[in-house]
C-alpha cells in the first residue's frame, strides 16, 4: 500500500476492557469476579499482579474521557463488568454500578464520542462459576437477564452494543488450558463453554434487538489465521481441523445458523454435544449490524508425526492442558520474526487475507476492527517522552493492511486501536504495556505515546501516508 486516504465515515477508535482498567475491585458494590479469584491464586499470574487497582478507571473516568476527546476519536469500545451491575450474577441490579456506565457514557456522548458496550469481556460473577460457570446452560440464561437490564437502563444511549468479547479465550483459555479465569482443564467444559457462549450471544442479541432496536448489534471475535508447515494432506487437514475450532465454531451458529459438521465429527471423542438443545442453532443466528474483529499475530501447523517433540507455539500461554480440544496430533510451529513483547509475530499480510476470507464468505457482513495493537518494552527518556516507533510501525503496517481489504472489497468499516491505555494484562500482570498512553503504576499518571499522537493525526485526516522504511 502505497499511500491511502481512509473515508470520512471510517470509525477511529480506541478499547478497554473492565478488569483490565477499572480497579475499585471492592467499591460501591461490585461483586467478585472469576478474575478477582484466579488473580488472588498464587502463580496463576505474573509476580501475583491483580486487578484490583488497575489503572484506576473507576476514579479517574473524566481524565481518560479526556484523553479520548483530545486524540480526536470518533468511538470508544469499553466493557460493562457484569459483577458491578449485577453482584452474583442474579437477582438484584446494583444501581452504584449502573450509574457508573450511566456517566461515562453520557461523558462520551457529551464529548461527541460513540459508545461502543461489552457486555462480557471475561469477567464472569464468581457466583455464576461456583454453579457450573459457561459450561452449564444456566449461564447464558443468566446472561440473557443481565443483557435486559443493563439494555434496559443504558437504553439508545450506547451506539454500539457488543455481545462478547472473544469467547474463543473464554472457553478454550478458562476452560481447557486453564491460563485464564476460571482455570480449568477439561475438554469436554470447554466444547459446553464454546455453546453456551453462543447462546448467550444470541439471547443477548434479541434482547438488544428488542430493547434499543435503534443501536447497532455486534460481537467481537479473535478469529485465526492459520497456515500448514507444507502443502500435504495432512497438514492441510490439520488447518481445517483447527479452524473448525477457532473460527467456525463461533462462525457457523453466529452467521451460518448452525455448527460445521466437521467440528462435531473431530470431537466426538470428548463430548456428543447434547448439551445443543433443538433451537439453539436458530437463537444463536441473530442478524449481526457488525461483526467485530480481532487480530494481532498468525499461526502455523502441521500434523504431528507422532515421534518428535511435541511444538506447543500457539501463542494463547504455556500450560500442561492444551487450549486445542481433540487435536492433540497438531503440531503449533514457532515462526520467524520480529516479535512483539508478547512472542507473536508480526504478520499483516494474514490481517489483510482473514479481512478478505471474510468478505469472500459473508460478503454482506459488514467488519469492525475492534483490537489491534502490540506490546513492546517501552523506554520513557529524560524528558519524559516514550518514543515507540516499533509500536508505531506494527499500526501503520496493520492499518495498511486494512487498507489493503477495503482496496479489494471488504467492508471494514472502523478500527480500534488496542489499548487507550497500559492495563492488567491478564496472566501477564503489568509486565505487558499495549496502551497508547503509558500508566505510571505507581502515580496513575498518563502519559502520551509518540504512538498516540501518530494515531490522532491519522484519525484527524484519515490519511495513512506510505511505510518510511
Amino acid at each position: 500500500m502505497t499511500g491511502y486516504v481512509f473515508p470520512e465515515s471510517f470509525v477511529w477508535g480506541s478499547a478497554t476492557a473492565s478488569y483490565q482498567i477499572e480497579g475499585a475491585a471492592t467499591e460501591d458494590g461490585r461483586g467478585r469476579s472469576i478474575w478477582d479469584t484466579y488473580s488472588h491464586t498464587p502463580g496463576r499470574t505474573l509476580n501475583g499482579d491483580t486487578g484490583d487497582v488497575a489503572a484506576d478507571h473507576y476514579h479517574r473516568w473524566r481524565e481518560d474521557l479526556g484523553h479520548i476527546a483530545d486524540l480526536g476519536l470518533g468511538a470508544y469500545r469499553f466493557s460493562i463488568a457484569w459483577p458491578r451491575v449485577q453482584p452474583g450474577g442474579s437477582g438484584k441490579f446494583n444501581q452504584a454500578g449502573i450509574d457508573f456506565y450511566s456517566r461515562l457514557v453520557d461523558g462520551l456522548l457529551e464529548r461527541g464520542v460513540r459508545p461502543v458496550a461489552t457486555m462480557y469481556h471475561w469477567d464472569l460473577p464468581q457466583e455464576l462459576e461456583d454453579a457450573g460457570g459457561w459450561a452449564s446452560r444456566e449461564t447464558a440464561l443468566r446472561f440473557e437477564e443481565y443483557a435486559a437490564g443493563i439494555v434496559g437502563a443504558l437504553g439508545d444511549r450506547v451506539h454500539t452494543w457488543t455481545t462478547l468479547n472473544e469467547p474463543w479465550c473464554s472457553a478454550y483459555l478458562g476452560y481447557a488450558s486453564g491460563v485464564h479465569a476460571p482455570g480449568r482443564t477439561e475438554p469436554a467444559a470447554a466444547l459446553a463453554a464454546v455453546h453456551h457462549l453462543n447462546l448467550a450471544h444470541g439471547l443477548a442479541g434479541r434482547v438488544v434487538r428488542e430493547t434499543a432496536p435503534a443501536a447497532d448489534l455486534s460481537v467481537t471475535l479473535n478469529l485465526h489465521v492459520i497456515r500448514p508447515a507444507s502443502d500435504s494432506e495432512a497438514d492441510r487437514d490439520a488447518v481445517r481441523r483447527i479452524d473448525a475450532l477457532a473460527n467456525r465454531a463461533f462462525l457457523g451458529p453466529m452467521l451460518d445458523g448452525a455448527y460445521p459438521a466437521d467440528l462435531l465429527t473431530d470431537t466426538a471423542s470428548v463430548t456428543d454435544w447434547s448439551f445443543v438443545h433443538d433451537g439453539d442453532e436458530k437463537l444463536i443466528a441473530v442478524p449481526l449490524d457488525v461483526l467485530g474483529v480481532n487480530y494481532y499475530s498468525s499461526t502455523l501447523v502441521r500434523a504431528w508425526d507422532g515421534v518428535s517433540p511435541r511444538s506447543d507455539a500457539d501463542g494463547h500461554g504455556k500450560s500442561a492442558a492444551t487450549p486445542w480440544v481433540a487435536a492433540d496430533d497438531v503440531d503449533f510451529l514457532p515462526q520467524p520474526g520480529p516479535y512483539t513483547a508478547m512472542g507473536w509475530n508480526i504478520d499483516p499480510e494474514a490481517f489483510t487475507e482473514l479481512l478478505l476470507r471474510l468478505h469472500r464468505e459473508y460478503p454482506g457482513q459488514p467488519l469492525m476492527i475492534t483490537e489491534n495493537g502490540a506490546a513492546f518494552d517501552d523506554v520513557v527518556s529524560a524528558d519524559g517522552t516514550i518514543a515507540d516507533d516499533r509500536r508505531i510501525d506494527y499500526l501503520h503496517r496493520h492499518i495498511a493492511a486494512v487498507a489493503d481489504a477495503r482496496a479489494q472489497g471488504a467492508d471494514v468499516r472502523g478500527y480500534f486501536v488496542w489499548s487507550l491505555l497500559d492495563n492488567f494484562e491478564w496472566g501477564y500482570g503489568y509486565d505487558r504495556r499495549f496502551g497508547i498512553i503509558r500508566v505510571d503504576y505507581d502515580t496513575q499518571v498518563r502519559t502520551w505515546k509518540q504512538s498516540a499522537h501518530w494515531y490522532k493525526r491519522l484519525a484527524a485526516t484519515g490519511r495513512l501516508e506510505p511505510a518510511t522504511s
